[in-house]
């Protein structure tokens, strides 16, 4: 069977570059859809009903998808060899991962209503869904509390100018501010995403029969548990307004069947893609990256002009702002890509030192990633991420130096790293 390889670094961002091209693709097919919805009911109704038929027929679609990527080819399945080396069928939530899985379809779901909301509530919601883009420094502060190796003063200042970048070319001078909105952006919509990418990276991280989890049943369960909290709000929302929108939203999935398949279809190669690239690097820069769906959404939004009325931005003040947000998105990125250090720290122990309290001490260093007793010539070898060789390089040695117990190491750097596609 032939493998293709590709530099661990260099996958990360064809990965979410890729999971966001997708999206951009989406975006315009959900607009089309959109736009069929307004023909056949009302303006407030769209967003749950279409958003709502989205999930049911996502469920069914994606099963399908599994399924067929699940057929053995020469002693592999097709989705490993296509979708996600890790991959081997479609198969049961196992209990390691029923927590997490609860966790990130409930923020899903959250962030899913809230934005079902705003849209419901707005006439012209433009000026607000920008702000969507802050969700990567709330990942940012998430990480800096909860992580060992919090980000680096270089990915803290690429991230922000992602994130001003992002706001900057989605803008749009039309519609206005409304403060219900914002607090839905910000209270709701952003920390049910947070909730969604932190969960679902630790559900890449884990191992499942000693092989690191994959993306396609992690992505399938998410919608499953999803659906199961979306109707439970739904039903909520029905019952308190008197409104019918799971029975309507049922409906519009059997009328718009093949336009709402084929949006989840697309769908789930865009979040099956961002999903492996959660397991590669950080949620806040993954998402970081994921904001050039900026880029490809402007061809797109083109494209869907010559066939349904779509705003576009008609002056040229507008038309340098978002090229501005553009410019500061690919700088971000590029200072991502090009900062990354990676090394490998070859230890040896003084004769008697006990292995597991050297360990546990050298885990501790920040900037360790892996460490692990082997061996051979070397008792342990550690596995650093840092974002400035020098002054990193400095500090950890400075550590390491201080640990008694040590009788000599070696760093080495790593040039390139290559994986799977």
């Amino acid at each position: 069977m032939i493998s293709i390889k590709i530099r661990k670094k260099q996958l990360f961002y064809v990965l979410a570059i890729l999971s966001s091209l997708i999206a951009a693709v989406v975006t315009g097919i959900d607009s089309w859809i959109t736009h069929l919805f307004i023909e056949n009911y009302s303006f407030e109704k769209v967003p749950w009903l279409f958003g709502f038929s989205a999930f049911i027929v996502g469920v069914l679609v994606t099963f399908l998808l599994c399924l067929f990527f699940s057929i053995p080819v020469k002693g592999r399945s097709i989705g490993s060899i296509l979708v996600d080396p890790s991959f081997s069928r479609l198969r049961l939530v196992r209990a390691e991962e029923l927590k997490y899985h609860i966790l990130a379809g409930f923020g899903n779901a959250i962030t899913t209503i809230g934005y079902f909301y705003m849209l419901s509530i707005m006439t012209d919601p433009s000026a607000v869904l920008p702000f969507y883009q802050v969700v990567i420094l709330y990942l940012l502060v998430v990480e800096i509390i909860a992580e060992k190796n919090s980000p680096t003063l270089v990915e803290v200042q690429s991230s922000v100018i992602v994130t001003f970048g992002a706001i900057l070319g989605s803008i749009s001078l039309s519609g206005s501010i409304d403060l219900t909105a914002m607090a839905i952006i910000f209270l709701i919509v952003n920390p049910g995403w947070v909730i969604l990418s932190i969960y679902q990276r630790r559900l890449k991280l884990l191992r499942i029969n000693d092989r690191p989890n994959d993306s396609l049943n992690i992505r399938f369960w998410n919608l499953v548990f999803t659906l199961i909290f979306v109707t439970f709000f739904i039903l909520m929302i029905d019952q308190i307004n008197g409104t019918s929108y799971l029975k309507e939203s049922i409906d519009a999935s059997r009328r718009f069947f093949w336009w709402v398949a084929l949006s989840m279809s697309v769908t789930f190669f865009s979040y099956v893609f961002y999903i492996r690239a959660l397991g590669i690097g950080k949620a806040s820069i993954t998402q970081a990256v994921k904001a050039t769906t900026i880029i490809f959404a402007i061809p797109v939004t083109f494209v869907l002009s010559l066939f349904i009325p779509i705003s576009l931005p008609d002056t040229p003040v507008l038309w340098l702002i978002k090229i501005m947000g553009i410019i500061l998105v690919i700088l971000g990125i590029l200072s991502f890509a090009l900062t990354q250090i990676k090394a490998y720290v070859f230890i040896r122990a003084q004769p008697g030192v006990k292995l597991s309290s050297l360990l546990e001490e050298i885990w501790n260093i920040r900037g360790v990633d892996s460490v692990a007793v082997v061996s051979g010539g070397y008792n342990l070898i550690a596995k650093v991420r840092t974002r400035t060789l020098l002054k990193g390089y400095e500090r950890i040695i400075r550590k390491i130096e201080a640990i008694p117990g040590i009788k000599e190491f070696r760093w080495n750097s790593i040039l390139k790293e290559w994986e799977n596609i």
